[in-house]
């Protein structure tokens, strides 16, 4: 009887996508082969698979964590309320800016994308859903950080446009002038040409989220980061005393 190759890949891959979920942090190629005792190359050619269809991910050359799929099916069910809760606040923010509009939550390893409202543009109508974007370098993350929503880093962190070095002096210095204003500001760090605004969202009890807006600097006149920074924080504010009285109400329950 012929072996069932088919069958065989599915489970290999399925084996090897179980891994990458229960990993607390990213893992590699190398490190996914030897524990599912697979060749290398065979290795690669599922993960190659997996990351076609968006169920894992590859963090630079090596790090390999689960991809937009899975990330915005669990964004879904972790977050639902969030989500829910937000979704008014967002409309009205992309209304008001005609830009692309984010909620992101943050972890240890960056911030995730849980709902988007995209620019009436074409040109900065990026889709962030299920995408991890780094701390230091986003407003979202420098929100998060500002607030305690996610630890400070302990070690100097690589930027990414332009590439230089940040060291913790400086963005620490940036936090308390985020904390000061209210909002967070990124112009050509993330990528050239993208300008990014952020706000952060409570619950009551602390920062459990940031909402951005962002665009190309195309479109950035004088005086927009700054505008939009106070309406993100009115926006945001209204949103927070929304989830904490939902959250109190439910907890009276």
């Amino acid at each position: 009887m012929a072996p069932r190759t088919g069958t065989q890949s599915i489970d290999r891959a399925a084996q090897l996508l179980v891994r990458v979920v229960e990993s607390d942090t990213p893992t590699t190629l190398g490190v996914l082969a030897e524990t599912a005792g697979l060749p290398k190359s065979t290795t690669s050619r599922l993960v190659g698979a997996l990351e076609r269809q968006g169920l894992v991910q590859r963090e630079g050359r090596a790090s390999i964590r689960p991809g937009p799929v899975l990330l915005r099916f669990a964004g879904r069910d972790a977050h639902a309320d969030l989500v829910a809760l937000s979704g008014d606040a967002l409309d009205r923010l992309a209304e008001a800016s005609g830009e692309t509009v984010n909620l992101g939550v943050g972890t240890t390893l960056g911030v995730d994308q849980l709902a988007e409202r995209v620019a009436r543009h074409f040109i900065g109508s990026t889709n962030w859903l299920g995408r991890r974007v780094p701390l230091h370098c986003t407003a979202q993350g420098k929100v998060l950080l500002a607030f305690g929503a996610v630890p400070l880093p302990s070690a100097p962190l690589e930027g990414h446009a332009p590439r230089t070095i940040v060291e913790l002096p400086v963005l620490a210095r940036e936090l308390e002038a985020v904390r000061a204003r209210g909002y967070a500001t990124t112009l050509d760090e993330l990528e050239d040409g993208l300008w990014a605004v952020a706000a952060p969202v409570s619950d009551g009890q602390g920062v459990v989220a940031a909402v951005s807006i962002s665009g190309p600097t195309t479109r950035l006149g004088e005086g927009v980061l700054e505008r939009l920074g106070e309406l993100l924080v009115e926006e945001t504010r209204l949103l927070s005393d929304h989830l904490a009285s939902s959250y109190a109400k439910r907890g009276a329950a």
